[in-house]
């Protein structure tokens, strides 16, 4: 029996992490098996990936998009850890990213059209069953930042996250026959995003949805 899978999207510091595991024990109480993880992975290229995010080693910005996508072909392809066999396997997945954070961040130097190009093999291979991006404000996200992070990353500053965030609503519109997405305001607090959360996925997941 073929298993679900639901990207959690949004800007850093939108909350993304905690709903993932909000949503995760909700699914465990449930009775649902799930399977969470988190991008970039701990293979090689996720490894320098996040060296790259942090500023520890320096990367022409126009590699960042590919690297993104290989790690996330790793992510689904590697044996008996991968996120197809997975949801294969009847596993509900959830991540706390995928595809569309590359089209929104990597496009903000980059024409979205080639990012998309870029992640396309990632899309044909495993569609969500559903996007849920939580949407935040950047004056938000950035307040969260600096209570959470030693330091910002790459991409969190106002100016940043707010032409990131600009970027996802062009990435939903653009592919808005094949992908479905859901928006879940997320300037509240955590419990109240997680039960919208959840009522989204609870009804996805309901016989005959």
């Amino acid at each position: 029996m073929k298993g679900q899978f639901f990207a959690l999207e949004g800007i850093d510091g939108s909350g993304k992490t905690t709903q993932l595991k909000l949503l995760a024990r909700r699914l465990e109480e449930a009775g649902v098996p799930c399977l969470t993880t988190c991008e970039p992975t701990s293979g090689p290229i996720g490894k320098l990936l996040r060296q790259v995010l942090t500023g520890q080693v320096a990367c022409d910005s126009r590699v960042v998009a590919p690297l993104f996508a290989a790690d996330r072909l790793d992510h689904l392809l590697n044996g008996e850890g991968g996120l197809c066999r997975a949801v294969e396997s009847g596993l509900t997945v959830l991540t706390d990213r995928y595809y569309f954070s590359s089209y929104a961040y990597q496009s903000v130097d980059f024409p979205l059209e080639w990012v998309v190009e870029v992640n396309r093999p990632s899309a044909q291979l495993l569609r969500p069953t559903a996007t849920i991006f939580i949407d935040v404000s950047p004056e938000l996200a950035l307040e969260r930042i600096a209570q959470n992070r030693e330091r910002a990353e790459l991409f969190e500053t106002r100016d940043r996250l707010t032409r990131t965030r600009e970027q996802y609503f062009k990435a939903f519109q653009l592919e808005k026959d094949r992908e479905r997405v859901i928006i879940i305001p997320g300037d509240r607090a955590a419990e109240a995003v997680a039960g919208e959360i959840w009522a989204a996925v609870s009804t996805l997941l309901s016989p005959g949805a």
